[in-house]
């Protein structure tokens, strides 16, 4: 059984002793973007600015600045060729970059906890730290392994020989760690089915959280429906467009943002214009204020095929919006179903347009769906209860072998 270290409640601002380790965050993206776990990033490090409490973030782009143009630009020219190559390059390159920027940041350090925002980024600290005193502790974004995260992608096959590698990098590497953090109960139990040797490091579910919205900003009447995230295959924008049209079957013409960008964009637009609806959708792009768009929507909809503990889900509900999504992941653990949001058949867009056009022709029960929504993000995923509970963990993650955190 997992040393699970129980959620609590501490108190509103964490520790500013002297005696606290220092922190460093580690991640292989570059410093700004709008995946979740940037999300995660920022929402934590803003907390801590918060408390008066430095967080550097470590990234490959902190070393190297003559090499990185060269070695990370192959990778555009091998992606082109074979995309298992591509993957491979990315992780490696990525992680020796990182290695040698952690190495940097370590060596005059004593007590620090390295946070690491994958297993590359757990190898790449694994082997720059200085000893038992610079602890790792990692955080699980990913459903299953990063292996089917690429697989979802399409840059490698199931079962494949990337796959495989993929898989052994992360069986060595996760036992090897001094705590591991999981954004749902789902990534816990997902990562334990293929790899229990897991269940020996200390760990904690805390779920992803945002700042709840003080004063929610009026940006005016946006449209309809709005989604986020990266317009990739595993993400199911298509689903949203077939729904779109099956609504428009019906007599109903409804609007659809999409936020971000990604490799299925054109493929998307194509789409949009077979079925007739192109005029209906608008690629946003990447936008770094989109959570103050959101309040100026009436639902978000969301189509991912597997999640972890989805932020845009989250900065949805704090915007006060009904929820749409799919039954995948630890999705269930973020509302319920018919209460702050509906779970919808992802391969069925009739239906799911049925029930999409019949919570937005009762303003009342849109409402109140969306009420309900900020009620419980403010409950679960506020920044200001759970940001506290992981900065505590990752100050007390080391357990003594053969006890149980409590």
């Amino acid at each position: 059984m997992a040393r699970e270290i129980e959620q609590h409640r501490p108190p509103s601002g964490p520790p500013t002793s002297s005696a606290s380790p220092t922190l460093l965050i580690a991640t292989i993206l570059r410093p700004e973007g709008s995946t979740g776990v940037h999300t995660h990033v920022r929402q934590f490090r803003q907390y801590l600015d918060k408390a008066g409490l430095a967080a550097p973030l470590v990234t490959p782009f902190s070393w190297g600045r003559e090499l990185r143009q060269p070695v990370f630009g192959v990778r555009l020219l091998l992606e082109r060729a074979s995309g298992a190559a591509s993957v491979l390059w990315y992780r490696h390159w990525h992680e020796v970059f990182l290695r040698n920027a952690l190495r940097k940041r370590l060596a005059g350090l004593g007590e620090s906890v390295i946070y690491a925002q994958g297993p590359v980024e757990a190898q790449a600290a694994l082997l720059a730290r200085r000893g038992s005193h610079q602890r790792i502790v990692m955080a699980v974004h990913f459903q299953i392994s990063q292996a089917n995260e690429w697989v979802g992608k399409s840059y490698i096959k199931s079962g494949g020989r990337v796959f495989r590698a993929i898989r052994r990098h992360e069986r060595n590497v996760i036992p090897q760690l001094d705590g591991i953090v999981y954004v749902s109960r789902s990534a816990r139990e997902s990562l334990l089915s293929w790899l229990p040797e897991a269940a020996a490091v200390p760990s904690t579910v805390i779920p992803n959280f945002v700042e709840t919205l003080k004063a929610p900003p009026e940006p005016g009447a946006q449209g309809d429906l709005v989604t986020v995230g990266g317009l990739e295959l595993g993400k199911n924008h298509r689903f949203l467009i077939e729904v779109l049209a099956e609504a428009k079957n019906s007599g109903r013409t409804l609007t659809l943002d999409l936020f971000g960008e990604g490799p299925c964009r054109r493929d998307l637009g194509q789409l949009a214009q077979s079925l007739g609806v192109e005029r209906q959708v608008r690629f946003r792009g990447f936008r770094s204020d989109v959570r103050d768009l959101l309040p100026g929507y009436r639902a978000y909809v969301h189509a991912s095929v597997y999640e972890t503990g989805p932020l845009a889900i989250i900065e949805a509900m704090a915007a006060g919006l009904p929820i749409f999504a799919g039954r995948v992941g630890g999705i269930p653990e973020l509302y319920e179903g018919g209460v702050e949001g509906w779970f919808w058949p992802l391969d069925d867009p009739i239906k799911a347009a049925g029930m999409l056009t019949d919570l937005l022709d009762s303003e009342p029960r849109r409402s109140a769906a969306g009420a309900a929504s900020a009620k419980r993000q403010h409950r679960h995923f506020d920044m200001d209860v759970l940001a506290p509970q992981l900065w505590s963990f990752l100050q007390d993650s080391r357990v003594p072998a053969g006890e149980s955190a409590s």
